[in-house]
């Protein structure tokens, strides 16, 4: 009988095979970047010389600029989006304070919380322990989630920030009162291209998850249709000497 060949090996197999496929899409998604660039860039000057339609032909012209100018935008934005979840691979972490990192991203929606009329509750734990992360890329995955939170919540809400201790590590609680999500979305909202969104690249979750477990960790979601939502994402705590 033929020698069996091992698990393991399937799995590294795989895993090769799916680091060559990143690095492959991740190289043609640059590759179309250059000339989506060049495409819009001249788009936009087009819209220059048309910035005062006198007559109907030129107003149709105008109207057809801005709306290839859009769709430009919309896919370099995916494009963007695609490039981040390709890439994510090896992290250099380093010791770091979970709260700094959502103290941050709050700072930066503040304005925008305050413009819908969201309230934003910080109940963050003064003696959290340091975690292992990379800055940048937690706080990509905060972004995500935060702006996701007051999209559910464009007339206003509350918004609760909450960092806690837990048995292996710390946590962040992100709980929303905005509109939740039914059960279909609640299952498929971290597939690859999935999106509720007109315009979204249903990147922005999956990338995220894709983050938290690169460091370790794990996220978590409960929600309801029309009573909010609650993220939790957990960090292990690195071990101590001696233990």
């Amino acid at each position: 009988m033929a020698d069996e060949i091992p698990l393991t090996a399937d799995i590294d197999e795989l895993r090769t095979q799916y680091a060559e496929l990143a690095e492959l899409f991740g190289s043609l998604a640059h590759e179309i970047k250059n000339p989506l660039s060049v495409i819009r860039m001249n788009m936009e000057l087009l819209a220059e010389d048309f910035a005062d339609p006198q007559t109907p032909k030129e107003r149709r012209a105008l109207a057809k600029i801005e709306m290839v100018t859009r769709q430009c935008t919309r896919l370099e934005n995916l494009l963007n989006d695609f490039l981040r979840f390709s890439r994510l691979r090896n992290l250099e972490l380093r010791l770091g304070s979970l709260n700094e990192q959502i103290e941050r991203v709050l700072d930066l929606f503040a304005p925008q919380a305050a413009e819908t009329g969201v309230e934003i509750l910080r109940l963050l734990d003064p003696d959290l322990p340091s975690v292992k992360i990379e800055p940048e890329t937690v706080q990509a995955a905060l972004v995500n989630l935060v702006k996701n939170a007051l999209e559910a919540m464009p007339h206003g809400g509350q918004l609760v920030a909450r960092t806690r201790l837990t048995r292996s590590g710390v946590a962040l609680d992100l709980i929303d009162t905005g509109c939740g999500m039914d059960g279909k979305t609640a299952m498929k909202m971290f597939d690859a291209f999935y999106t509720t969104k007109n315009g979204g690249s249903g990147l922005g979750l999956p990338t995220a998850r894709k983050i938290i477990e690169a460091h370790g960790g794990r996220i978590d979601v409960h929600s309801e249709a029309g009573r909010g939502t609650q993220f939790t994402l957990e960090f292990p705590t690195p071990l101590r000497l001696g233990d």
